[in-house]
């Protein structure tokens, strides 16, 4: 089969399941907001989708890794994905959306790092870079956010599931179709995991960049409220997110040849530069336009941050280790920082509004992008 035909059909599986993350990212916290929940119970619910990454990343990870396959896990999680997600848009009282949510994220949080982690060991097999993959998920992402934002203004929130259901069934079909990775090594085992928690570089690495991922994950929850806020709608929604991703798409497509001449961690440190002076800048304004004319920075903050983490969290972990440091990557993502974010994101635009919790994401920030640069001059910083 040839290289393009069979990168075609994970291509359209980030497509698709980032067409679907878009829904949930976009427009679930403005779902809530429906339903009748405040800042705080929505910073609640939304945490309980890193609390189930937490658990869940690892452990599918994990049995990747043991079973020499990231294909059946996906199609696992997205046959999960499906049926959970019905039972959860049907949940009124708070304390079911909760416990329905946690079962829903088990198996959607997973998706994207198992993908990513598909795409990333394809990229190596044919010697291509993994943005030229990844950039799909981003136009997904771009792509639903500017339809269903349209569609959503016009049908209401209410209705997001059944964009939603679509998405998602396309991603399952697609997932059968795609090209297993190829594992000479032997399965892993439990004591093989250990040697993560002794890697002293990755360990300072994730502790490191949690203060910029705690500010990324609460600006993802609370940015919709941010505009509504301002005073704009559903449809600013969308055309925001169209605008940051395609921002993102953009990077992932280009920045192949960036790592190649400077030290990973170089790109780390600016795209935490950007983040800081992005969120000063939210803070600062007082109409919705002005977010949508600095959306462009997301492609800078994000997409750089993303893929050089991605890479250099591939440099420090050995080869059988791949799935699981990945998702151990994505539990302190979109797991440990999501779940502070949401909480206290949650309870300061509830209680201050959102030009604080802005100013506040641009004071952790910076801290983050301080330590950074602190652990680039130090020994561990350089074993990559």
């Amino acid at each position: 089969m040839p290289n393009n035909q069979s990168l075609t059909p994970l291509k359209m599986l980030l497509f698709s399941f980032h067409a679907t993350n878009t829904i949930i990212i976009s427009f679930l916290p403005l779902y809530l907001n429906y339903k009748g929940l405040n800042g705080t119970e929505i910073g609640w619910v939304l945490a309980v989708g890193p609390l189930a990454a937490i658990f869940s990343q690892p452990f599918w990870g994990y049995m990747s890794d043991k079973y020499k396959t990231v294909k059946r896990m996906l199609i696992i999680c997205i046959f999960g994905l499906l049926i959970s997600s019905v039972l959860f848009f049907q949940m009124n009282g708070l304390l079911a959306i909760i416990l329905m949510g946690f079962v829903f994220y088990f198996f959607t949080s997973p998706i994207g790092a198992l993908g990513d982690s598909l795409a990333q060991r394809r990229a190596d097999d044919l010697r291509i870079s993994f943005g030229t993959i990844r950039t799909w998920g981003s136009i997904g992402f771009a792509t639903s956010s500017l339809i269903v934002g349209a569609v959503l203004s016009e049908i209401g929130v209410q209705y997001m599931i059944w964009p939603y259901l679509f998405f998602g069934a396309t991603a399952l079909i697609v997932a059968f179709r795609l090209t297993d990775v190829k594992v000479e090594s032997d399965p892993i085992q439990l004591s093989d995991v250990k040697r993560l928690a002794k890697n002293k570089p990755f360990i300072i690495f994730l502790f490191m960049i949690m203060f910029l991922t705690i500010s990324h994950r609460a600006n993802d929850s609370f940015i919709g409220l941010y505009i509504t806020e301002l005073g704009g709608g559903e449809g600013l929604v969308g055309i925001a997110w169209f605008i940051g991703v395609a921002s993102e798409a953009a990077v992932f497509a280009l920045a192949g040849r960036w790592f190649r001449k400077y030290h990973t961690l170089l790109f780390i440190i600016f795209a935490g530069t950007i983040y800081s002076l992005r969120w000063f800048l939210y803070a600062a304004v007082d109409d919705p336009m002005y977010i949508l004319a600095l959306q462009f920075l997301h492609g800078l903050t994000f997409g750089v941050f993303y893929l050089a983490s991605f890479e250099y969290i591939t440099r420090l972990i050995p080869s059988i280790l791949q799935s699981t440091g990945h998702l151990v990557f994505y539990s302190v993502f979109f797991g440990v920082s999501g779940i502070i974010g949401s909480l206290t994101g949650g309870a300061l635009i509830d209680s201050y509004g959102g030009g604080t919790l802005y100013f506040v994401l641009g004071c952790c920030a910076l801290f983050g992008t301080l330590s950074l640069t602190a652990f680039h001059l130090l020994p561990y910083g350089k074993k990559a």
